[in-house]
């Protein structure tokens, strides 16, 4: 009877063994099966892929700061009609009184750029976000002394670089129109405050940063001086 058990067992432990091994092949012949329907990944198809992730990328990246610009040009578009309604106002009202801060000055037309804009009082954040800023401690645009206009090169102030001596720039306050002519551009740096010095003639110097497109805040000013020519 003992024989037997023994057998039995044996017995037992041999079909075991074999229906794991049936197993294990079973197994294997289905990853087989697995990596025969599954085509293999080339190098220049994984290379193609991440190209065309990264093309999308960008195009999506393009399509955002297209919105982002065209936003904020027809946002500074509405803001600028709005102060040329209260500069129009206040010039039809008489007077000569400086405006408060961020408020409509004077309006300021280049020819050679095509820059109409309002001039608004100061040149804080909110100021220079609204149009060219007139720097306060420096005298009012048609007035003797220099009158310091600021804005941004990314707005505004893109395309004065273009500038030069002998080009035209017309400033309107109160009816009345006063032409300056261009005498010199300069680039300075910005601890170079000289610029600044009032004088005792009516100019005009417009100032912003530098290089125009620079990524990054950028290091260096360009400055445009110009002098009174004529008053209408």
């Amino acid at each position: 009877m003992a024989m037997a058990s023994a057998h039995l067992a044996r017995l037992q432990a041999k079909l075991s063994n074999q229906w794991i091994r049936s197993k294990f092949a079973q197994a294997q012949n289905w990853v087989a099966v697995c990596r025969a329907r599954v085509p293999a990944v080339t190098s220049a198809e994984r290379s193609r892929a991440v190209k065309q992730y990264f093309g999308a990328l960008l195009i999506s990246l393009g399509i955002l700061l297209s919105a982002y610009v065209g936003g904020t040009y027809a946002w500074m578009y509405h803001e600028q009609r709005s102060l040329l309604h209260q500069w129009q106002v206040s010039n039809a009202s008489g007077g000569d009184r400086v405006p408060a801060e961020a408020n409509a000055l004077t309006r300021i037309l280049i020819p050679k750029i095509k820059l109409d804009a309002v001039i608004t009082e100061g040149t804080s954040h909110t100021a220079l976000t609204l149009g060219p800023g007139h720097l306060q401690e420096s005298a009012v645009p048609g007035d003797i002394g220099n009158s310091v206009i600021a804005a941004h090169r990314d707005t505004f102030f893109r395309h004065i670089y273009e500038l030069n001596a002998g080009d035209d720039i017309y400033v309107e306050r109160h009816g009345k129109q006063f032409h300056y002519v261009v005498t010199e551009k300069r680039v300075v740096q910005p601890t170079d405050v000289s610029v600044l010095d009032n004088s005792s003639e009516a100019r005009l110097t417009l100032i912003t940063c530098y290089p125009v497109y620079f990524i990054g805040p950028a290091p260096e000013r360009l400055v445009i001086f110009a002098k009174l020519a004529k008053q209408v």
